[in-house]
């Protein structure tokens, strides 16, 4: 997807080995330097004019930025800021010399100029795709790359053949055109991009808008008043700040500061752009342009005034609201702005104690007030969080039909207040009092009172409506804390279950482990038993039948018993019902035991398996701390769930001391793995009593 995309990978290494840092960052440079210097020295009609000069100190600058550039150890760009301050300074020397007069070297340095010219645009579209490692992730950057280095060729060969160089004011025009064609694929860069890169990018598009406006700017100029001239080698001398912008980038002390400076650059050439637009509108649209030096002059006065106007408005706007408020206000803020700064608290990792707090400090200086308190609460009792100045713990009661009243309420005055919340009232003079309810959804979470002294300016609209909607957001601030609360509660109590859950699910596998023993020893030493003494009995029987057949007959009917008894411990076994279950169970109990089991079906093997363990295990307590009790055991139906009793009139028992033992443990276990529940009850002298229910929905 990146390479799609065109983001660069999460990690790369330098760009380029010692040689390739060598080639760019010395060699090209160097050649561009010294190339361009000796194409000054090329001597044609006019001598060094404004723009080949200005043009060779473009090359010097950039020729630095590229042997800079190339010493970085981070990634940096680095052969195309060499490669294109060549390619200008071989532009700018062919372009010189065919203005010689001599024919031969007019013909081949015109072919070379009219071939270099256009190769200068297509490597700065190559720089701004690859920004800001030099490097093109994507198929679609490196098409864009190839397109721009073709359609280049194709101009210069154009040229070539019509025997004529790139004109200035069209490849001007040109470049920029081709520049804002790659600037989404920048764009996308950036928000890709991070750490140094994306400072590297900040730093570049600082240079790159500080340039076009310091181009703009001096184009506006020139159109209305005439000045600065030569335009064209003003226009290009601004572009200065690209390569110095990209050499702020790979120095990492300025690095960090990119991203606050870009945004006040671009603020400024907003608002220049806005300026020079009116102007050009203004003066050359719907008036006319100044006619003589005077007019000029004035003109241009008021161009520097708007431009030093656009420089300073943040500043000097800033300063000037903070005067107004202290003169207004008496503080540095006017009463609406606490909105927008409580709601910028909200957003941050804040105590919501120290964040009433400086509401309340905030509060009394913008209000001028004598006190600001805040009140806070979910039950009947509102408690004073938040006093400035501090007044201690404070707490105030508010009934359910005043809180109904309170947090239905606006901001309101002392009168309410005497009604509604008479002991808020109480122990405070005469003042002025305003009491805001601080409420969310129709209920009542606390309370914000401001006051101020009787003598002083009534409470205003102003101040009402800021107090309406601090209260509001103190609301919501406080629900949002309390669900906080609780949903941390919820999740304790979450982790609490799920560990109990697994524990419980660890002794249940341990519990039915050894279930599946005790089954297996029954069969062994039940069935088993019965059915081997069986075949030989039948043997037996067999040889006798002739020799003795009133013996044989006897055997008979005594293997018919042994069969019955071996019937019914298999059925047990298969579990053929809860009742019929718990009634053999109450069999072979040594105690007389009655079971009650009328009007149950059947229902699911966990739930049946459930109960009748539980039963069982409670008969068997019975038996041990209980002999010769009277034991009941009833299985009934009731509201969706099937509920059990197992009850003894023996001695009972300690109820909270049964329960760290393994028969209470086995029944909770039991009981909840299928979402059941179980209780004890019983007292020293009065027989025990167990009940369980499991749901059957």
């Amino acid at each position: 997807m990146n390479g799609v995309m065109g983001s660069p990978p999460a990690a790369l290494p330098a760009a380029g080995g010692t040689p390739r840092r060598i080639v760019a960052g010395l060699l090209l440079p160097v050649a561009a330097i010294a190339l361009s210097a000796a194409g000054l020295r090329v001597s044609v009609p006019g001598g060094v004019t404004a723009l080949p000069a200005v043009t060779a100190g473009l090359v010097v600058a950039w020729a630095l930025c590229a042997a800079v550039t190339a010493r970085a150890p981070e990634r940096t760009p680095q052969w195309q800021l060499a490669a294109g301050a060549l390619t200008a300074s071989v532009a700018t020397s062919a372009g010189r010399l065919a203005g010689q007069a001599s024919a031969g070297q007019h013909r081949i340095a015109l072919v070379i100029a009219s071939l270099a010219a256009p190769l200068v645009i297509a490597v700065s579209v190559h720089l701004l795709l690859a920004l800001p490692d030099g490097r093109l992730y994507s198929r679609v950057r490196r098409a864009g790359a190839v397109l721009g280095y073709a359609l280049a060729a194709g101009a210069g060969a154009v040229l070539a053949v019509a025997g004529r160089q790139l004109p200035a004011t069209a490849g001007a025009l040109v470049w920029s055109l081709a520049l804002v064609c790659a600037l989404p694929a920048a764009r996308l860069r950036y928000d890709t991009a991070a750490g140094r890169d994306r400072e590297r990018l900040q730093w570049a598009a600082i240079g790159t808008v500080l340039a076009g406006t310091a181009a703009l700017s001096a184009t506006v100029l020139y159109l209305l008043v005439g000045w600065p001239a030569p335009i064209a080698a003003v226009a290009a001398g601004a572009t200065v700040l690209i390569p110095l912008g990209l050499l702020a980038g790979d120095l990492p002390q300025l690095g960090r500061y990119g991203g606050r400076v870009l945004v006040q650059v671009l603020a400024m050439a907003g608002f220049t752009v806005t300026v020079a637009v009116i102007y050009l509108v203004v003066v050359l649209g719907l008036g006319k342009p100044p006619a003589d030096g005077s007019d000029r002059e004035l003109l241009g006065l008021s161009l520097v005034a708007a431009a030093a106007a656009a420089i300073s408005f943040a500043p000097a706007r800033e300063r000037l609201l903070d005067w107004a408020n202290r003169r207004v206000f008496g503080a540095r803020q006017a009463p609406d702005e606490l909105l927008r700064t409580f709601g910028i608290r909200m957003t941050r990792a804040i105590s919501m104690d120290e964040l009433l707090l400086q509401l309340a400090e905030s509060l009394r200086k913008t209000m001028r007030l004598t006190s600001a308190e805040v009140y806070a609460g979910t039950g009947d009792v509102l408690e004073r969080v938040a006093a400035v100045p501090d007044a201690g713990p404070r707490s105030i009661v508010v009934g359910g039909r005043e809180r109904a009243v309170v947090a239905r309420a606006g901001v309101s005055g002392r009168a309410w207040a005497n009604v509604w919340l008479p002991a808020l009232v109480d122990g405070r003079g005469v003042s002025q009092l305003r009491v805001a309810p601080a409420g969310h959804a129709g209920e009542l979470f606390g309370l914000i009172v401001a006051e101020r002294p009787d003598t002083a300016d009534p409470f205003s609209e102003e101040d009402d409506r800021v107090l309406t909607e601090l209260a509001r957001q103190v609301g919501l601030a406080v629900h949002n804390a309390r669900l906080d609360t609780e949903l941390q509660t919820t999740l304790d109590e979450l982790r609490k279950q799920a560990d109990e859950l697994r524990s419980s699910r660890a002794r249940i596998v341990a519990s039915g482990d050894a279930e599946r023993r005790r089954v297996e020893r029954n069969l062994h030493d039940g069935a088993q038993q019965h059915l081997v003494a069986l075949a030989i009995n039948l043997r037996l029987t067999r040889d006798i039948v002739t020799d003795d057949p009133q013996a044989a007959a006897a055997m008979l009917d005594q293997l018919a018993g042994e069969v019955k008894d071996t019937i019914q411990e298999l059925r047990e076994l298969a579990d053929s019902g809860l009742g019929e279950a718990l009634r053999a169970a109450g069999q072979r109990s040594p105690q007389p035991v009655r079971v009650s089991a009328t009007g149950i079906g059947r229902y699911a093997l966990e739930i049946e398996s459930a109960v009748y363990f539980c039963c069982l295990e409670a008969l068997q307590n019975a038996a041990k701390h209980a002999p010769g009790a009277q034991v009941e055991v009833r299985v009934w139906e009731h509201s969706g769930g099937l509920l059990f009793s197992v009850i003894d009139d023996g001695p009972g028992f300690d109820v909270e001391r049964a329960r760290g033992g393994h028969g209470f443990v086995n029944m909770a276990d039991r009981l909840g793995a299928i979402g059941g529940t179980i209780r004890w009850d019983s007292q020293p002298g009065e027989g025990s009593r167990i009940m369980g229910s499991v749901p059957l929905l």
